[in-house]
């Protein structure tokens, strides 16, 4: 199973809020480059990044921070938050992020993750965020009347195969994923589902690898406040996430 430790950004700090509330946010680090570039000293292979500013918004802020972080390292980097146009994918795709997580625009304009997907492939995400099985959008402030697995069949329709999938009520509570909804969303659809919000524990990986290791489309996890916190190491993170009971090779090769 693959892990991103996460940094999302606000003001080009980086932060970690609680379920989305920007209002309630911590400042972690004034120089999210140095963070990433911890996180690749410490074995990281990916990153996950968000600007929050534009998850917000709508408008790109933490540009400038994106494009120093991409040039620091060489993780595998994916980046959402407020990414609502064509022009805005090709904006990220050419500072060097490997992929887009479109989210509000998934609900707001299905065509234009279709064509999105035909153009650029893998490197189309989904980020699925939902509170009690329900679809938020616009950095989570606006409920709708979507179902979490109904949006993910219809962005598997139009060719999107890899989901982010964030219970918003466990998001930086520190209090676990829901692994049951988080299952449920793989099984159904046969999409690559990635894992956020809430991990807390080594448990908790080890628990979403053990799914993995059974099948389930779970490709990987995000962590981010349960490693500033000092819940956990990036290394203990990463020996969990490819936990195998066997013994033997992670389903990914150890990725």
């Amino acid at each position: 199973m693959l892990l991103f430790p996460a940094i999302d950004l606000k003001e080009g700090k980086a932060v970690r809020l609680i379920q989305g509330r920007m209002e309630d946010s911590t400042v972690y680090a004034d120089n999210p480059v140095e963070v990433a570039q911890e996180f690749e000293n410490q074995g990281a292979k990916y990153l996950h990044v968000v600007d929050l500013n534009g998850a917000f918004t709508g408008e790109p802020v933490n540009d400038e921070t994106i494009r120093k972080i991409v040039g620091s390292v060489s993780l595998k980097i994916q980046v959402g938050g407020g990414i609502r146009t064509m022009a805005r994918i090709r904006e990220l795709l050419n500072l060097g992020v490997e992929r887009v997580i479109l989210g509000t625009i998934a609900v707001k304009d299905p065509d234009l993750v279709a064509e999105a997907a035909r153009r650029y492939g893998d490197r189309i995400v989904v980020g699925i965020d939902a509170l009690g099985g329900w679809v938020a959008v616009q950095g989570w402030a606006e409920a709708t009347e979507m179902l979490a697995i109904d949006l993910a069949q219809a962005m598997k329709d139009v060719g999107i195969k890899r989901v982010v999938y964030t219970d918003i009520a466990r998001d930086g509570m520190l209090q676990g994923p829901n692994i049951e909804s988080t299952v449920h969303l793989a099984q159904e659809t046969g999409l690559a589902v990635i894992a956020s919000g809430g991990i807390s524990t080594l448990a908790d990986l080890r628990h979403l690898q053990l799914e993995a290791l059974k099948g389930v489309s779970i490709e990987g996890a995000i962590t981010g406040k349960a490693l500033y916190s000092g819940a956990f190491t990036l290394a203990e993170a990463l020996e969990a996430a490819h936990f195998d009971p066997r013994g033997g090779e992670s389903w990914n090769g150890g990725e």
